[in-house]
């Protein structure tokens, strides 16, 4: 047996919180939204394409947002995306702890941490 890849990564999220996060993943990090197979759609939540990988975004109940645990999203401009999150009232709290790596951390709407990387 061999891996192949990362196929998806799945993030926890609140009932009713999919128009802010849509609002967030494809209106700030320009993520394309993907439909949801129709089997699933009366959970809640929403998909999203990163690059080859999806992100998707679950409905919890007692949802707790997560603090270290994240997605890593690589980008081809750090500068213009870090612009996009503050122009959204995020916050971007840049990171130098891997050498040569531009990076930073912020949160989405329901508080879920959040690593957008220069690719």
């Amino acid at each position: 047996m061999t891996a192949l890849g990362l196929h998806h990564v799945q993030l926890a999220c609140p009932s009713g919180s999919e128009e802010a996060l849509r609002g967030f993943y494809t209106g700030v990090l320009g993520l394309a939204e993907i439909e949801k197979p129709e089997r699933l759609r009366a959970r809640g939540g929403c998909w999203f394409q990163v690059g080859p990988q999806e992100l998707h975004l679950g409905v919890q109940e007692m949802f707790t947002p997560a603090k270290k645990a994240h997605p890593c999203v690589l980008v081809d401009d750090l500068d213009a995306v870090a612009a996009a999150v503050r122009a959204a009232g995020g916050e971007v709290r840049p990171s130098d702890d891997i050498p040569g790596v531009r990076r930073f951390h912020t949160d989405d709407p329901v508080g879920n941490r959040v690593e957008i990387q220069q690719a």
